[in-house]
């Protein structure tokens, strides 16, 4: 009961403020229009969350177990490549959604549930051959396949980086042997560091980087990029500044006026922190604590691996997604497009977190039982 009160209250607060944040700029003049789609994915995923809870645990327990786990792959590598097809649909630049009929589906969305469930599987049926060299490879190259396809179809970078936290994370809870992760992990962080080092000491000229490498510069020092990319980092970084303890009130915020681009969806939180002061932000990342924890306790009070890795992958899922949107939004690390998760727009995401939960709320019943 306590995740799904979490849930409900992440869910209307996130209503609240995609209305407040995209009314003002709504196309065609619709003010409702984002909210109404939002409620629609919403209302379609608590559907699904009831379809779960009616499936049987044990039904469910089958679709981690061979053969069934590999349609799982399937699923989620036809979803990407569906990118590659007259269906993918593009947005400001970028093409990471398929539209069948009126529907926009984000194929990280669904690479990210099909991960979780074959991990669950492939671990509780395997639960000794992850501890040594050769079986531990499989899951991690199934992992980092997923997201190298994601970042090479669709470039998306943070779904790539999610996609490979919650694999190796969960293979690091499961594994008896962490050597590997205790490579790789200071591994990461060293070569990521002196990327980072050599691009802020050498660039001269913005101009002449990559994308992606701009955002450091950016992230270094915003106001000498005001003008280009620096400009959404730091009305984000003026909206949640002048807040204060607790916020100029539910739909009077300034900076959603125009100035801060996609407002409504990565960046929503500054505009939390705008209406909402820091006491509304707290309580949103108190929230998301809470949430976070409860998948803990869930999962290790599981009767078996399978559930118990189910409400891990989700926990990994929820904690990397809010802690990258939160740390851009605040300029704590370079600017990369993260939706927060149950506040952000996007009805790709919340239909899927829905199911997510789903689970969790399936292995929470099963505990119980």
């Amino acid at each position: 009961m306590p995740l799904v009160v979490v849930i409900l209250g992440l869910m209307i607060l996130g209503l609240l403020m995609i209305y407040s944040t995209s009314s003002y700029n709504a196309a065609d003049g619709d003010q409702t229009g984002y909210l109404r789609k939002q409620l629609l994915a919403e209302a379609l995923g608590s559907i699904g969350v009831f379809m779960i809870l009616l499936f049987p645990y044990e039904a469910l327990k089958k679709l981690g177990r061979r053969p069934w786990r590999y349609g799982l792959l399937v699923a989620g590598a036809a979803s990407i490549l569906l990118l590659l097809t007259p269906l993918a649909h593009s947005a400001k630049g970028a093409t990471r959604w398929v539209q069948i009929g009126g529907l926009n589906l984000q194929p990280a969305e669904i690479v990210k549930l099909c991960l979780i469930l074959y991990l669950a599987g492939y671990i509780s049926e395997n639960p000794e051959d992850i501890n040594d060299l050769k079986g531990y490879m499989k899951p991690f190259g199934v992992t980092m396949g997923a997201a190298g396809l994601i970042y090479v179809v669709s470039s998306n970078l943070s779904s790539a980086i999610i996609i490979a936290g919650i694999g190796v994370l969960m293979l690091f809870v499961a594994s008896k042997k962490w050597v590997w992760q205790a490579i790789t992990f200071p591994g990461i962080i060293v070569l990521a560091s002196a990327v980072v080092l050599n691009i802020v000491r050498t660039a001269d000229d913005v101009s002449k980087l990559n994308y992606r490498f701009k955002r450091i510069l950016v992230w270094q020092d915003p106001g000498a990029y005001l003008l280009d990319n620096g400009y959404q980092t730091l009305q984000a970084l003026y909206a949640i500044g002048s807040g204060g303890l607790t916020g100029k009130g539910i739909g009077k915020s300034v900076q959603k006026l125009g100035t801060i681009p996609e407002v409504h969806n990565d960046m929503i939180y500054s505009v939390v922190c705008e209406e909402l002061g820091l006491v509304g932000a707290a309580v949103i990342i108190i929230l998301f604590g809470i949430l976070i924890f409860r998948c803990l306790m869930i999962g290790l009070s599981s009767k078996d691996s399978f559930g118990m890795l189910i409400c891990v992958g989700v926990m990994v899922h929820i904690a990397i997604q809010v802690s990258l949107n939160i740390l851009v939004v605040t300029n704590t690390i370079p600017n990369t497009g993260v939706s927060l998760p149950f506040i952000s727009y996007g009805g790709s995401s919340v239909l899927f977190l829905l199911a997510e939960m789903g689970l969790v709320l399936k292995v929470a019943g099963e505990n119980a039982s």
